[in-house]
């Protein structure tokens, strides 16, 4: 009697134990076998450092009416965006320096940990804690010693200096500032006629399988035994997941010599000397760099941060240039203005202007200004951008074409071409907006499109950053959704979640 009692009591527990295991695996997806979804935790993105939120809208892009002065016209067509981040104003000098460095004191910690330099293994990070050898990487924890080297040191932080061999000056090797970075082209990977199961291409079932061979073409650059930057295009057979890896060495330090070069019978050899490299500057737009520099400082600001925050980053989009269009509903604003400002005219009833810009023929300084201005001297639009207008015109990563919007989708627009170099010329064209210093008020208006040649580096051609937002939960249209509650639907109305604009007052 009681060995069945003990049974019935170990079957009980075991019933129990069942019945737990049971409602602990089923608990979070179903309650009674009913469907409920399998929820993940919440994330909120953190506001990036020098960001303010574009939410997502849309507009109706370009002009409905031709430009009376010049003649061109401007295709008008309505397009949706979605929300994004963008810096509040242009990279400036400061910013892009701090990158030009970064990659000056890489080059450094390379050769403190080469046996050519002394060989100071603690520059490099080859095994883990535990002795286990690992993909080696660069110690940053370990300081460069800038004021108490030894010999083997010194001249290894030597080595990326030049001096001038006319007045002595000693400055940075430019030539040795090369970056390297690799995009994996998502987009790219994902078209079907790139899978790697020919079954998957086409699921017309009419069709009979193609085992016809797939070529694809991938970006690759190194650096030959003279150290000279060599770029290809190679096209080859689908092989892998690696046909997708694009791999790109830039020169990255700023073209200073752009000062005389783009204004040969001016005297702007002070802007050569001391535009990029003197604090004087710190503040303005960096400028002398081209889109291919551009794209090579997004690819390292999103490196930078990712190795900054860790696993958190996970969820973070990657820095890159804005597309036309984003650029373009950034500008006008909430309201959707011809100018980053709520009136047509380019000054207010004080006189004072809304841009730094060529207000007359050849009176640069009308307007405060004889070339660029400190970034963020004048108001910010209704989106809390600064310099939307004037300043510096804008890269973006649109390719440029006649057609502009007509041969854009009407939803997150883009248009990308990334030219090899052995393409001709014209394709290599890029859309610039905003307009710059040395350019006439027509110029400077959200729907005005030029371009520039993407390894073109000129004076009044600057750039900034967006990162495309996790989740935009924001934006004017909200208000016009109708949610359910409690079974009945309600019309909710929502308050702008963006960041207030800037209370400061126009230059004068």
């Amino acid at each position: 009697m009681k060995t069945k009692s003990l049974f019935l009591l170990a079957a009980a527990i075991l019933c129990l134990t069942l019945a737990s295991c049971f409602k602990s695996s089923t608990s979070a997806n179903a309650v009674g076998g009913e469907l409920t979804g399998v929820r993940g935790s919440s994330y909120s993105e953190p506001t990036p450092f020098g960001m303010v939120p574009v939410h997502k809208g849309s507009l109706k892009v370009g002009l409905e009416q031709n430009d009376t002065l010049w003649g061109a016209e401007f295709p008008a067509m309505d397009i949706s965006v979605d929300g994004f981040w963008m810096d509040e104003h242009e990279v400036s000098n400061a910013k892009y320096r701090q990158f030009v460095y970064w990659v000056r004191d890489s080059i450094i910690r390379e050769r403190l940990a080469d046996p050519a330099y002394g060989g100071d293994e603690t520059y490099k990070i080859e095994e883990d804690k535990e002795g286990n050898p690992i993909t080696p990487h660069l110690n940053w924890s370990k300081p460069i010693p800038w004021r108490k080297a030894n010999e083997d040191e010194l001249r290894a932080i030597e080595s990326v200096y030049v001096t001038h061999p006319i007045d002595g000056t000693r400055m940075l090797d430019a030539s040795q500032m090369n970056y390297k970075y690799e995009i994996y082209d998502y987009a790219a990977a994902a078209l079907r006629k790139y899978r790697m199961n020919p079954e998957e291409r086409d699921l017309n079932t009419d069709h009979a399988v193609s085992n016809e061979q797939v070529i694809i073409s991938k970006d690759t650059a190194w650096i030959d035994d003279d150290g000279r930057i060599v770029r290809q295009t190679i096209t080859r057979p689908l092989s892998g997941p690696w046909d997708f890896l694009n791999t790109y060495i830039v020169n990255i330090y700023p073209d200073t010599t752009c000062w005389v070069n783009d204004f040969q019978n001016a005297d702007n050899e002070r802007y050569m000397k001391l535009y990029f490299s003197n604090p004087s500057y710190d503040d303005y737009p960096v400028v002398g760099v081209s889109w291919e520099q551009a794209n090579a400082f997004c690819a390292w600001r999103t490196d930078f941060l990712i190795k900054g925050m860790g696993g958190y980053a996970k969820q973070i989009q990657r820095y890159r240039l804005p597309s036309e269009i984003e650029w373009e509903f950034a500008a006008r604003g909430k309201e959707g203005n011809p100018f980053p400002w709520q009136t047509n005219e380019v000054k207010s009833d004080k006189g004072c202007f809304y841009a730094n810009f060529k207000p007359d023929r050849g009176n640069y300084t009308k307007d405060g200004s004889l070339i660029t201005s400190k970034c963020g001297i004048f108001s910010a639009n209704s989106n809390g951008l600064y310099d939307m207008a004037g300043n510096v015109a804008e890269w973006t990563n649109t390719v440029y074409t006649e057609a502009g919007v007509e041969s854009m989708a009407d939803m997150n627009p883009e248009l990308k071409y990334n030219a090899a170099k052995e393409d001709p010329y014209r394709l290599k064209k890029k859309s610039v907006r905003g307009g710059s210093w040395k350019d006439p008020e027509s110029m400077i208006r959200s729907a005005w499109r030029s371009y520039e040649y993407q390894n073109q580096p000129r004076c009044y051609i600057g750039f900034r950053c967006v990162r495309t937002m996790v989740s935009d939960k924001g934006g004017a249209s909200s208000k016009n959704i109708v949610r359910k509650s409690g079974g009945k639907a309600k019309t909710k109305s929502s308050s702008s979640s963006g960041r207030p604009v800037s209370a400061r007052k126009t230059r004068r």
